[in-house]
């Protein structure tokens, strides 16, 4: 007889929508059984402000700057061949351009002409034909020199703090030299599930207090230095040596800076930081980005349902934490994960304060391992999935961000200082300040067929759901723009302003990616069921299903090709679903030769400018998986299915290596059934035995550029 766990029954007709029932007590707190927290009338139907922009008529933006894009070409670009700081123990050669040692080695034609897979319930990740794939590294995999082998019986957390941690989500990887031989993996490590992480789990309330401080060190983010394999797509971590780059940041015991006008502010400051300038930890750390300077930007997401007790917070406060989701009609809200009892500053009865602390922009350097890593107030506390970077004509940093809640909005932040370019000492530490001042906006959409939305998805006369939109001040520095407002509480309360200035309710807006090729700019617009329903905004023309479960992907263009502009066009090139659902556009394509897409999460470019969407809670019905298209000439719009990931798991990630032959993507929750657990898996995924999240990187057999 096998000693094998015996896989559990896929259920189904779950009340959370398109996930699981446990990923949403794990992920997000139960937040749908919680009210949404934007209870604001502030929908706009204003005038269009300029004439419509058709689909076909949208201006193209064209390059953006000078930026060197280097090894990360899916992300923001990499470290143009600058010197970790004096703490790190060797100097980063990194490449030029696209490819290693000579721009454009090895980026291919641009054209996807990969055969798309058939949508599955595969428990296994299932990749085009000509491709193969492995597993990078998993949870519990060593990260520090002299970590222990993971023991799943006996977890703790000295030993998770040198291991790989859980349920990875953002996957970032720079590279080490000009060869593409060596890079470093970075990873958020977003949440843990305990029913599938403790063999025999007793409940949350009956965990040890040992048991929540792994946890605690299973979040946060891990650095790990890669090698790649002879020559092909696959790579491997560095198992020997000094591994000098290797971190582990964690929730329990990582201290962060914060940075910005609110760093120091009342709304900052607890007893163990009276001084409102020190962080213990990272929370729910979701997706991210690459800077041009050679760091890696983490949004703290989900924070709320990690502190309890805000029914005994102060009475002017309990407004404040309901918008942030921090629900103040009991102590121990659905979904609460019970941390004060390892640790009571999550106890809000306690510390009021501390759940502000959390909801930033995270910036770490992996070059510089003894750096202390900072949360970047001047760009808003909010439910952050990311944000990525991109350098304005006029060398200001421009970085765009998605709150993803429900009716939630989408923001930018505009530099005060400019990038500086070169390899210099003195380029890199200035551009390492450059998140900690500018100006904060929050979007607003206007439409031109206000008129004929009427929730079915049907497309306007016009053959396109598109508009004019204005990018709302909220912030300057110390200088605020909302009425009643401070800066300090416009960026720690910014859910607020957006509230107070009519920005407009979007569908979950989760990743946002600007092209480095055209700058036209990407919003992954992942589902809202509750859209349409009563009390709450109805369907619009960006977001033009009621009861959407399926998402949309949105264009934004702004004017004179410049992402520092204050107005912008925007069009739906993707509304997701079944081709053969009259609601679902994919840019004019012809509908029969696509295929189905659900609840984009993640969006990536790869070397030539191709989009990569990845999906989280499919709700046609089959696996997640990895998507990609051309957004520009007569390809757009035909989506391709790439890959696919186990059962009950979620497409994170991706990036695509600026040499365009690698794909990395992350595995989260593989097996997170309702039901599931270690002895009783819903998922054997990776190793045959019980679940594990983990990084996957895929490649071409023929070494070649993925894609083509």
């Amino acid at each position: 007889m096998s000693d094998r766990p015996r896989l559990l029954p896929l259920l189904t007709g779950n009340r959370h929508g398109t996930r699981d029932a446990m990923t949403c007590l794990y992920r997000c707190g139960n937040a749908c059984d919680h009210p949404v927290p934007n209870t604001s009338d502030n929908a706009y139907f204003g005038d269009v402000v300029n004439a419509e922009v058709s689909r076909r008529g949208v201006v193209r933006a064209g390059a953006v700057g000078a930026l060197v894009l280097g090894f990360g070409g899916a992300a923001a670009g990499a470290l143009a061949g600058a010197a970790p700081a004096a703490a790190a123990p060797t100097t980063p050669d990194v490449p030029e351009g696209f490819g290693f040692g000579r721009p454009g080695t090895g980026v291919g034609s641009g054209a996807l002409t990969f055969k798309p897979i058939p949508p599955n319930k595969l428990d296994t990740l299932v990749v085009p034909n000509g491709y193969d794939h492995a597993v990078v590294i998993k949870w519990g995999d060593p990260v520090l020199p002299g970590a222990p082998e993971f023991n799943l019986h006996h977890q703790t957390a000295a030993a998770q703090s040198k291991q790989f941690g859980y349920n990875n989500d953002f996957v970032g990887v720079l590279p080490l030299d000009k060869q593409g031989r060596r890079a470093l993996l970075v990873v958020n490590h977003e949440y843990t599930n305990e029913d599938l992480m403790f063999p025999a789990f007793p409940g949350l309330d009956a965990l040890s207090a040992e048991q929540l401080r792994t946890a605690m060190a299973a979040h946060g983010m891990s650095v790990v230095e890669l090698e790649r394999v002879a020559g092909t797509g696959q790579w491997k971590p560095v198992d020997n040596g000094r591994r000098p780059y290797n971190r582990r940041v964690t929730a329990l015991s990582t201290k962060f800076d914060l940075t910005g006008p609110a760093a120091g502010s009342a709304w900052l400051k607890t007893a163990a930081d009276p001084k409102g300038r020190t962080v213990v930890g990272t929370l729910n750390n979701c997706s991210g980005g690459v800077t041009p300077w050679g760091t890696v930007l983490s949004g703290e997401e989900n924070f709320n349902q990690y502190f309890v007790g805000a029914d005994a917070a102060p009475a002017d406060l309990k407004p404040k934490l309901d918008r942030y989701g921090i629900t103040t009609a009991s102590r121990y809200p659905s979904g609460s994960r019970k941390w004060e009892r390892a640790d009571e500053r999550f106890d809000l009865a306690k510390h009021p304060n501390e759940a502000h602390r959390f909801g930033w922009i995270v910036e770490i350097d992996p070059f510089d391992p003894e750096s202390r890593p900072r949360k970047h107030t001047a760009m808003g506390r909010l439910k952050h999935e990311g944000a990525n970077v991109i350098v304005a004509r006029d060398g200001h940093v421009v970085a765009y961000m998605g709150d993803d809640e429900r009716f939630d909005y989408l923001y930018k932040f505009v530099s005060d200082k400019k990038f500086l370019k070169g390899n210099s000492w003195a380029a890199r530490k200035h551009n390492l300040t450059l998140l900690e001042s500018g100006t904060l906006y929050v979007a607003q959409l206007d439409q031109t067929s206000a008129a004929e939305i009427d929730g079915t998805g049907k497309l306007p006369a016009d053959g396109a759901f598109n508009g004019r939109g204005r990018w709302i001040k909220l912030v300057s520095g110390n200088r605020s723009f909302v009425d009643g407002m401070t800066a300090a509480d416009v960026l720690t309360f910014t859910r607020l302003a957006g509230d107070k200035v009519g920005a407009t309710k979007m569908d979950r807006p989760e990743d946002v990616e600007p092209s480095h090729l055209t700058g036209k700019v990407y919003v992954a617009l992942t589902n809202n069921t509750d859209r349409g329903k009563a009390g709450k905004a109805a369907a619009d023309e960006a977001n033009p299903r009621n009861a959407n479960k399926h998402g949309q992907i949105l264009e934004l263009v702004e004017d004179r090709n410049d992402n520092t502009a204050e107005t912008f066009a925007w069009s739906l090139p993707i509304v997701c679903g079944d081709p053969t659902d009259p609601s679902t556009f994919f840019a004019g394509y012809d509908k029969a030769t696509v295929s189905p897409i659900s609840c984009p999460d993640n969006v990536a470019f790869d070397a030539t400018g191709n989009l990569w969407i990845s999906t989280d809670g499919n709700a046609l019905g089959s696996n997640d998986g990895l998507f990609a298209t051309a957004v520009e000439g007569p390809e757009r719009g035909h989506l391709k299915q790439f890959l696919t990931v186990p059962i009950g798991a979620e497409t994170c990630g991706p990036f695509i290596t600026g040499d365009n032959r690698s794909v990395f993507v992350a595995v989260q929750h593989p097996g997170e059934i309702t039901g599931a657990s270690v002895e009783n898996p819903a998922s054997n995924w990776p190793d045959g035995d019980y679940a594990k999240p983990g990084v996957v990187v895929t490649w071409r057999l023929d070494g070649g550029p993925v894609g083509s």
